[in-house]
């Protein structure tokens, strides 16, 4: 038996890793890999990081494609081998005329969301623009959504399963640069890393667009540190690299960002 208490101490998301947890139960008792809901990258990086601890399983996060924001996790006893083929997911395309109706991400999922479903049985959303999006959603989600998903907006469409293989997610571009920084504040680096103005990256925090490690973050004074991951709502994000302190006692920063 995992120590379930022990494991819940610390915390935030209680409910959603109590419920991983008897996942794992289950795989230890029945040998089987068993799969959770799509998780957010807060919520996956803290069960990971809770089961980091554990010996007797072992858990493969997997969304459809690597930069996949919202992943399912398989769970397994440490002994049983596991692949990213054990997680099992559809992509869904949603097919329809935007040109003059342009749809956003918050546009087709509250539609899914309008026929019943619930959020944690959907992934990644791509939105392709006038064409329409792709998604990536739990099996059992497929056949109700392609009966039940028939509009977005204005725009009628229509709603079928495709393969994988067609799934259209473009490799982030990469962009690697150096700062020399009087400190390691979050508004210092990251107005650095995003090009943009103190002032404005400031703003950017203080409405609750900037999070590091995928916690919100309202203090511009937060100090990171090497290996943090900060992210800006529609920007993209900067991986925090290297750090070096220089003669003058300044700071010299690796940043990598991914547009």
């Amino acid at each position: 038996m995992l120590p379930r208490e022990e494991l819940l101490k610390t915390v935030e998301n209680r409910d959603i890793v109590a419920r991983v947890i008897d996942r794992a139960q289950e795989a230890i008792k029945t040998w089987e890999v068993v799969l959770t809901d799509f998780l957010s990258p807060p919520e996956l990086a803290e069960i990971q990081r809770v089961f980091s601890r554990l010996t007797e399983v072992q858990l493969l996060a997997w969304g459809g494609y690597p930069q996949a924001e919202r992943q399912r996790l398989a769970i397994a006893r440490a002994e049983i081998p596991l692949d990213q083929s054990q997680v099992a997911l559809v992509l869904l395309e949603i097919a329809g005329n935007f040109l003059f109706d342009t749809a956003t991400h918050r546009d087709f999922l509250g539609a899914m969301l309008g026929t019943g479903i619930v959020r944690e049985k959907t992934g990644d959303i791509i939105v392709l623009g006038e064409r329409g999006a792709q998604v990536i959603v739990a099996p059992e989600l497929a056949e109700f959504l392609e009966m039940n998903l028939q509009q977005v907006r204005s725009v009628p469409v229509k709603t079928q399963r495709i393969d994988l293989s067609e799934l259209k997610v473009r490799e982030p571009k990469k962009k690697e640069m150096t700062t020399v920084e009087a400190s390691l504040r979050l508004d210092a680096i990251a107005s650095a890393g995003f090009g943009m103005s103190r002032s404005k990256m400031v703003d950017l925090i203080d409405s609750g667009d900037v999070r590091v490690n995928w916690k919100e973050v309202s203090q511009a004074s937060s100090q990171v540190k090497t290996g943090d991951l900060i992210a800006i709502r529609g920007k993209g994000r900067l991986e925090v690299g290297e750090v070096a302190v220089t003669k003058k006692d300044r700071y010299r920063v690796q940043l990598t960002r991914y547009m």
